[in-house]
């Protein structure tokens, strides 16, 4: 009777901890792991790479697994990439949309398959996300609009006209670029030349565009760019046309070659957003969604407005959040 008792318990152990070991097995590889994809318009563009650095560093120091997909500006694209985050069943989407009316699609597509999604800049005419991380574009735009008056002013030359290089209108951010500076000329009775819409976002479009304002407006006295990377065609084409004495250039958000040209004044100014700082505020959104904690519907982060009298004091700031120089 002792020898079957022993013989029966020696069989048993093995297979209780066989299925134990089955059980812990089944138990990890059912945990999926934190999976997070970002979506960015076109990483040619340093502002959404420096985004897309942003998101990734933070994604990283929380333990996601993260994949960024560049678009290319194709509204193609970004759909086989919501597609191919569906199907990887990814934990959530960070996005920033090529534009404001092609997010709609990406949100019902993400909202259908369950998934959460945080918008980073740009923004959505309708649907369903979790946050909407952005800039204060008008804000922004408003107050870099109230300092080329004050300089315009200074000059002697508030009867000249300000031309425009914009991003695309479909944008919610262009749309409130446009508005908040067109606000703060007008409060000094300074009036537009025209507006050019960017399609090809090149410095040769750009210079083209800057060309045809100068010839078309003799009595243009500025330029605004309300992005940053195409700042050579502007220049350049200022310069071509002998009119660097004559003609301001400021801009909208920021490159490493602005902390040289600010200071020289060959650019006036710029509305520094903080893409690297909205790359974190977007995943941390992301990440206190998917733990339960409250999230802000709609964060809205402050632009710099810098010019050569306050660089060197936000050189720290512009180094780290606006340029996305990691230490």
């Amino acid at each position: 009777m002792t020898f079957k008792f022993r013989d029966l318990f020696l069989l048993v152990i093995p297979l209780i901890l066989i299925l134990v070991s089955s059980s812990s097995y089944s138990s990890e590889s059912s945990i999926a792991p934190k999976k997070l994809v970002y979506i960015m318009p076109d990483s040619k563009i340093p502002f959404w790479h420096i985004m897309g650095r942003g998101i990734q560093s933070t994604a990283e120091s929380l333990d996601y697994n993260i994949k960024i997909y560049d678009t290319q500006n194709s509204a193609k694209l970004e759909i086989q990439f919501i597609a191919k985050a569906i199907k990887d069943k990814v934990s959530g989407i960070i996005v920033s949309p090529s534009n404001s009316s092609a997010c709609v699609t990406l949100l019902k597509l993400a909202k259908n398959a369950g998934i959460p999604v945080v918008i980073s800049d740009i923004g959505t005419e309708s649907g369903e996300y979790v946050s909407y991380i952005s800039s204060n574009n008008k804000d922004g735009a408003y107050f870099i609009g109230q300092l080329l008056s004050k300089k315009l002013l200074e000059l002697g030359w508030e009867n000249g006209r300000v031309g425009i290089i914009a991003i695309p209108q479909k944008r919610l951010n262009g749309q409130a670029r446009t508005a908040g500076f067109m606000q703060a000329i007008e409060e000094h009775g300074i009036k537009s030349a025209s507006i050019k819409q960017l399609v090809t976002w090149s410095t040769e479009e750009t210079y083209n565009f800057t060309r045809e304002m100068l010839k078309n407006h003799p009595d243009l006295r500025a330029i605004w760019l309300q992005t940053s990377n195409i700042y050579k065609g502007a220049l350049d084409a200022i310069v071509d046309s002998g009119k660097q004495d004559e003609v301001l250039l400021i801009t909208f958000d920021a490159e490493p070659e602005f902390l040289e040209l600010i200071p020289q004044g060959l650019i006036i100014g710029s509305a520094m957003q903080q893409p690297y700082l909205m790359g974190m505020e977007s995943v941390k959104a992301m990440d206190n969604h998917l733990n339960g904690k409250p999230v802000e519907k709609n964060l809205q982060l402050p632009i710099l407005i810098i010019s050569s009298e306050n660089i060197a004091d936000k050189l720290p700031v512009i180094n780290k959040m606006v340029l996305g120089v990691e230490n």
